[in-house]
C-alpha cells in the first residue's frame, strides 16, 4: 500500500491551521496563560467546560501528566461525550436554557476562579449561559471558540449572541463553519474534522504560558507527572496533597 493522498492533505490542513493559531492567537494566549498565572498565584482555582466533542480539549488538560493539578472539569451530565445514550441527547441538552445556571450554582466555583469555556460554534444556549453566568459570579472567563460562527450562522441562545460575547479573553480556533476540511469526488459530504487537533493545542499552549509566567514570578507551577515513570506517583501525591483544597476530581 502507497501513502494516502486524502491523509496527508489532512495533515497539511491542520499543521497549516496551527500555524495560523500560533501567529495570530499569540498575544491572546499570552493573556490567557497570565490570567489563569494569576489566579494560581492568589490561590484561586481552574475550572475547564466543553460539550461534545469540545469537552475532549476540555478534559485534555485535567489530571494528566504535564499538566496543571489545579484544572477541574466542570461537568454537566450528558454532555460530556458520547457515551449518553442516545448519543444525540447531548447535543439537544447544549441548547437547554437555565441549565448552566443549575450547574453552575451546584459546583464549587467562586469569584476570582478562572473558567475556560470550550465551544465550537459558540453558538447553543449551554456555553453562552457558562460564560454569562461566570462571569456574573466574579470568574474570569476565558472562552476557546471559533469567531467565524458568529459571523456567518445565527446564535440559538435568546439573547442573539455567542460565547465570544461573554468573555474576558477569546482565543479563536481559526476553524471553519462546518468543522470539514476535505472533501472528495464521489462523496457528498466533507469530511476530516481539525477543531480537536486545533483546540487540543490552544489549550495546552495556554498551560504552557501559564507555566512560564509562573516561573517568571518565582511560583513553583502545581505540576503532575506520569505516573508510568519512577517516583510519578509520589510526586502526584504530594502534589495534590499540598493543593487539596483547589482540586476537586479527587473528592
Amino acid at each position: 500500500m502507497g501513502e494516502s493522498k486524502l491523509a496527508g492533505l489532512f495533515f497539511d490542513a491542520a499543521i497549516a491551521l496551527l500555524r495560523r493559531v500560533r501567529d495570530e492567537e499569540a498575544e491572546n494566549i499570552a493573556a490567557a496563560g497570565a490570567a489563569i498565572a494569576d489566579t494560581v498565584a492568589s490561590g484561586g482555582r481552574l475550572f475547564a467546560f466543553g460539550a461534545g466533542h469540545s469537552s475532549l480539549a476540555a478534559q485534555d488538560v485535567v489530571y494528566r501528566a504535564g499538566g496543571l493539578a489545579l484544572v477541574n472539569l466542570l461537568a454537566v451530565p450528558g454532555v460530556v461525550g458520547v457515551d449518553v445514550m442516545p448519543a444525540t441527547l447531548g447535543s439537544a441538552l447544549e441548547r437547554v436554557d437555565g441549565l448552566a445556571g443549575a450547574v453552575l450554582d451546584s459546583s464549587p466555583v467562586k469569584a476570582g476562579d478562572v473558567l475556560i469555556v470550550v465551544s465550537l460554534s459558540g453558538r447553543n444556549a449551554l456555553p453562552v449561559e457558562m460564560a454569562m453566568n461566570a462571569r456574573a459570579l466574579g470568574l474570569k472567563v476565558i472562552g476557546v471558540t471559533s469567531v467565524a460562527y458568529a459571523e456567518e450562522t445565527r446564535s440559538r441562545h435568546v439573547s442573539g449572541t455567542f460565547l465570544k460575547d461573554h468573555c474576558d479573553i477569546v482565543l479563536d480556533s481559526k476553524i471553519a463553519v462546518g468543522d470539514a476540511e476535505l472533501t472528495h469526488e464521489g462523496v457528498e459530504a466533507p469530511f476530516a474534522p481539525a477543531s480537536t487537533v486545533v483546540t487540543s493545542a490552544l489549550m495546552q499552549a495556554t498551560m504552557a504560558a501559564a507555566t512560564e509566567n509562573l516561573v517568571a514570578r518565582g511560583i513553583e507551577p502545581p505540576l503532575l507527572r506520569s505516573g508510568n515513570v519512577d517516583g510519578g506517583h509520589e510526586w502526584n501525591g504530594r502534589v495534590m496533597e499540598q493543593y487539596a483544597d483547589r482540586i476537586f476530581f479527587r473528592h
